[in-house]
């Protein structure tokens, strides 16, 4: 099981420092979106993977009736880490695989000595007093056009996600989402919208770090702070100074010192 895993999801463990880093992409991209991150870390033993639903991945292993809630994800990744024999890291996730990270520390707790969240949201639908950014009718929009007209809607949305004027980053993000087989990118957005992780904030309690830009067009900058306050473990939030849902891709120059400095405070 543990060495067709490795194999089916890319995972690659690159450096040779003491301590393990994972760096897990969120959707519509792959591993590769770390690269202009890699060089931050040559200190560390950092673990790459594709998520099933990359499109770097054999569509064959995505099992449209286990992927239905971010459990089956969870269970990618301590599994993973148990191949590899790791029984200590330190985590950086983006965006839905900020979640997944929330939902393995509460399972794993002595596994993680530290989760870094990026551009995390553990809801993206408004709720009276909760701002999570879409109403439901929004959102069904979106699915909608994902369904008509896929390229479409990629060549809308990866600017819109970017945010910030950096051509090459949407060129990269465009990429790795048209590399998605439209059935399941559809399906995999449509579980991550559906996710309401609020409830299990409290039962984190890993040392957490909030990176968020100060304007993302898919998760508000209140989330950040609801986050701070909800989490059950010792949380701080940065604020990058630049736009948009993926500055791992736009913006690389300034996040990459952010994560180091809130590793360096473990």
């Amino acid at each position: 099981m543990g060495n067709i895993l490795l194999e089916a999801l890319h995972v690659r463990v690159i450096g040779s420092g003491e301590k393990f880093l994972v760096l897990a992409h969120g959707f519509g991209t792959d591993q590769s979106a770390w690269q202009r991150i890699l060089p931050y870390f040559t200190h560390y033993r950092v673990i790459l993977y594709d998520l099933v639903c990359a499109g770097s991945v054999n569509p064959d292993y995505f099992d449209f009736s286990r992927y239905t809630t971010l459990d089956a994800y969870v269970d990618d990744l301590l599994n993973i880490l148990e191949a590899l024999g790791v029984d200590r890291c330190a985590y950086v996730g983006h965006s839905v695989s900020a979640m997944i990270g929330i939902l393995a520390s509460i399972r794993r707790p002595e596994l993680f000595t530290k989760l870094i969240l990026i551009g995390a949201s553990p809801r993206f639908l408004n709720d009276n007093d909760y701002h999570g950014g879409f109403e439901q009718g929004e959102i069904e929009k979106v699915f909608t056009a994902m369904e008509r007209n896929y390229e479409a809607w990629v060549y809308g949305f990866a600017p819109l996600a970017v945010g910030a004027d950096v051509p090459a980053a949407v060129r990269e993000f465009s990429r790795t989402l048209f590399n998605m087989r439209p059935d399941i990118s559809l399906f995999v957005c449509r579980t991550v919208f559906n996710c309401d992780l609020r409830g299990f904030l409290g039962l984190v309690k890993v040392p957490c770090c909030i990176i968020q830009t100060a304007k993302d067009v898919s998760v508000p900058i209140s989330v950040a702070e609801y986050l701070r306050r909800h989490l059950g473990g010792r949380t701080t939030v940065e604020i990058l100074k630049t736009e948009g849902h993926l500055p791992h891709l736009s913006a690389p120059a300034l996040l990459g010192p952010v994560i180091r400095r809130a590793l360096s405070r473990i």
